[in-house]
């Protein structure tokens, strides 16, 4: 069982506002997050430039997750290794090389390529960039820390589709990538200036066996889970899913047996740690379904052009802005683990309304509710990435990050599979050719019933859990000292 750190000697001194620091980190991952779904407004214009047919197109969007899925459980052994901000640099510079070559893509093969070097360079900037936000902020200043982080996460698929429309609009698909080269320069110095070198006093053998086999099981699964999403895809989908958990099941066997696996399941006896990946899991399936259902119901059933969808939609983010100004507040008055509980009620039966949303609701009111949506998820995911370190050791921040990192994108794309899934199956059961209202309903209601399954695993949060980040004083702080 892990054991509470030393809530000051572990920790590096900040020697710069903490804000700062949190800002750097949120750019150059607004950068990916951007990238990663501004790409799919331009694929029938990029399509038509490559000589291929539009549906050809997704594998551009999948090698990009594939990249992510492979690297990302290497980043926190890599990061020990070479130190966190080394690590950093470089993987902006990889990522900003990345979007050049993709710019300059003139085949189908070639774009396949450059994103997958930008999906190495997007593996390191998430988790790497957590590692140097855990490392530079004290521990009282980490939930303010973390709200500035979780904004771009939730700002930047939101605003990837209609960013991508107006630069296809009014210019061209390359300017898509051209974009992160300023943002990734800035961001470069800035990393350079700004953030501190930390290094792993002891660094363990790399664990490449199971490197190579949770690549292949992460790279399977989500695939898997990205292709049974569209349609005429499910054998072939359902074939890497089965894939991937076998290589699953053969990388635990094999982590039992190794030192220092590359994803370290020995984190789960860590009680606020296993609570927050659990909990936080069972949301970001809501979280990865909603932004598949709600423009898709929108365009279809609402009759809505795809820039008004987008502009609705846009009201998530606008709730995420709003809650960093209260979020060190509420956590202040209501500690972490009340916070959890009845906040996640609220933001998983928000979505849930979506479930009754009609043409003859009047538009401003629609998003006004989304925007509250975008409100209390946000409050929702800051808590839970700040809870998860309670009592994870200075020395095993690293390899928490990676394998927390993981397990985000693993449950955001089984988001859309579930979301896709339901969907499909409503239609089936109802006989309908495209889906109509009530088929997105069924969608929406069992999709925020799992995230409302959270609730069970946020009751066991200790009550005194994170008091030193959140300032909270429980009555059962006595009891428990």
């Amino acid at each position: 069982m892990s054991t509470p750190v030393d809530r000051q000697s572990n920790r590096q001194p900040a020697t710069t506002n903490f804000r700062i620091i949190a800002m750097i980190i949120a750019s150059a991952m607004f950068m990916e997050q951007l990238d990663a779904t501004v790409l799919a407004t331009a694929l029938p214009t990029m399509a038509h430039d490559f000589g291929v047919a539009p549906p050809a197109m997704s594998v551009s969007l999948t090698s990009y997750l594939l990249s992510l899925a492979i690297f990302i459980p290497a980043s926190g052994a890599v990061s020990d290794r070479y130190g966190s901000r080394t690590v950093f640099r470089a993987a902006i510079a990889v990522f900003i090389v990345g979007s050049i070559l993709c710019a300059q893509s003139t085949s189908l093969l070639f774009l396949v390529l450059s994103r997958l070097i930008q999906g190495l360079g997007g593996a390191m900037m998430i988790p790497v960039g957590r590692i140097v936000l855990m490392r530079s902020v004290d521990r009282k200043d980490l939930v303010s820390a973390m709200s500035w982080l979780l904004v771009p996460a939730l700002i930047g698929p939101i605003m990837g589709p209609p960013v991508g429309g107006m630069i296809v609009t009014y210019l061209d698909w390359p300017w898509i990538f051209y974009i992160n080269v300023p943002i990734g320069l800035v961001g470069f110095a800035l990393v350079s200036i700004f953030i501190e070198e930390f290094k792993a006093e002891a660094v363990s053998p790399f664990d490449t066996l199971g490197f190579l086999l949770s690549g292949i099981s992460l790279g399977s699964l989500l695939f898997g889970f990205e292709m049974s999403s569209g349609s005429g895809e499910w054998s072939f989908a359902l074939g890497l899913i089965a894939i991937g958990l076998v290589f699953c099941i053969a990388y635990v066997w094999h982590a039992r047996r190794h030192p220092a696996p590359i994803l370290d399941f020995t984190l789960m006896r860590s009680r606020s740690f296993s609570a927050s990946l659990i909990a936080g899991s069972l949301t970001r399936i809501t979280q990865g379904a909603q932004p598949f259902l709600l423009p898709l119901m929108l365009q279809l059933d609402f009759g809505l052009t795809a820039a008004m969808s987008g502009r609705i939609v846009l009201a998530t983010a606008v709730g995420s802005l709003l809650a960093k100004s209260v979020q060190t507040h509420l956590l202040r008055w209501l500690g972490f683990r009340n916070s959890l509980i009845f906040n996640g009620i609220i933001a998983s039966s928000g979505y849930g309304v979506c479930a009754f949303f009609r043409p003859d609701w009047p538009l401003p009111l629609i998003f006004v509710i989304l925007c509250g949506c975008g409100f209390f998820m946000s409050f929702q995911f800051t808590a839970y990435n700040t809870i998860a370190y309670d009592d994870i050791s200075q020395d095993r921040v690293s390899v928490a990050t990676s394998f927390y990192s993981t397990f985000q994108q693993l449950m955001l794309s089984l988001g859309i599979c579930v979301a896709a899934g339901l969907l499909h199956g409503s239609m089936v059961l109802q006989g309908h050719a495209r889906p109509q209202f009530g088929d997105f309903s069924v969608a929406f209601v069992i999709v925020c019933g799992i995230s409302l399954l959270a609730t069970f695993w946020n009751m066991r949060f200790s009550p005194t859990a994170g008091q030193d980040m959140s300032g909270h004083v429980s009555p059962d702080s006595d009891l428990e000292g």
